[in-house]
């Protein structure tokens, strides 16, 4: 009964910290057969995540330092995506008004609604890291990989010699975290591989609920090839890597300032 509990709890915390997403896909589906008149659906899509995130930041549910992570890979994704479809890699076939070099403005908060969850994972199951390595390792890898995004149409594609540097560079790190006040731990690998293929998941019902479409679904929906868990795995640890290294410069940030606070406190207490 207390594993039972244990994974309820998890899986709870869990469903809490995918809200932002889940709204997404709701919202996907029910713009399906739910309109509204001179509003075409993308932009329609646009106004709901806005109200989203004023909400979640208005509510507590996102704090303003979060709300900045989320805002920088909403640039970081609808880069991406202009890029992507600049190349032919997919497509938004529908009409919109806030659509910017064929991609609607909503496209970015897909790649927000990954920060989103990373940062209300974080902070609910009080995340922490065990062998991270060196900010000097982590940075470059991270940056090589969402180049490699863009690269690889004029170059070889290198994603599988940048899983093998994952493997070196975090095979002994991991992550605990908390559940009914217990601590476990999981390899950090392990989390980036589960992520990814969940996400793989996600994008699958995404491109049937319309959200996008890859050349391959011009005329029919089909599955997206598996082949693109590994474009996914490699954009979490990229999401992961960012999330978690503002994460430990925002802690390192609070420590100092506590220490600080420490000593002015000591030196108050030698004047008196």
């Amino acid at each position: 009964m207390r594993v039972i509990k244990q994974l309820f709890g998890f899986g709870w915390e869990q469903a809490l910290s995918c809200l932002f997403p889940v709204v997404i896909f709701a919202s996907l589906a029910l713009t399906q057969w739910v309109s509204v008149p001179f509003l075409p659906r993308y932009d329609l899509l646009l106004f709901i995540c806005l109200w989203m995130q004023w909400g979640m930041v208005r509510s507590g549910l996102e704090t303003i330092d979060e709300l900045k992570v989320i805002s920088l890979f909403h640039i970081i994704g609808l880069t991406l995506e202009i890029f992507k479809v600049h190349m032919g890699s997919w497509s938004y076939p529908e009409e919109g008004y806030f659509k910017v070099f064929g991609v609607p403005l909503y496209s970015g908060f897909m790649y927000a609604s990954v920060a989103s969850y990373l940062c209300q994972a974080w902070r609910r199951l009080k995340v922490d890291l065990v062998r991270w390595p060196s900010f000097w390792s982590v940075v470059p890898l991270a940056t090589a990989i969402y180049l490699n995004f863009f690269t690889h149409h004029y170059w070889m594609d290198v994603r599988w010699w940048l899983a093998g540097l994952v493997l070196i560079v975090f095979w002994r790190a991991s992550v605990t975290y908390e559940v009914g006040g217990v601590r476990y731990r999981m390899p950090l690998v392990l989390a980036f591989v589960l992520i990814g293929f969940f996400i793989w998941l996600a994008e699958n019902i995404a491109t049937y609920l319309g959200a996008w479409e890859y050349p391959n679904q011009t005329d029919a929906w089909n599955l997206v090839h598996v082949g693109k868990v590994s474009s996914w795995l490699l954009l979490v640890i990229v999401s992961f890597l960012i999330v978690a290294t503002l994460k430990q410069v925002k802690g390192k940030e609070r420590k100092s300032r506590g220490l600080s606070a420490e000593d002015r406190h000591k030196n108050r207490r030698k004047a008196l």
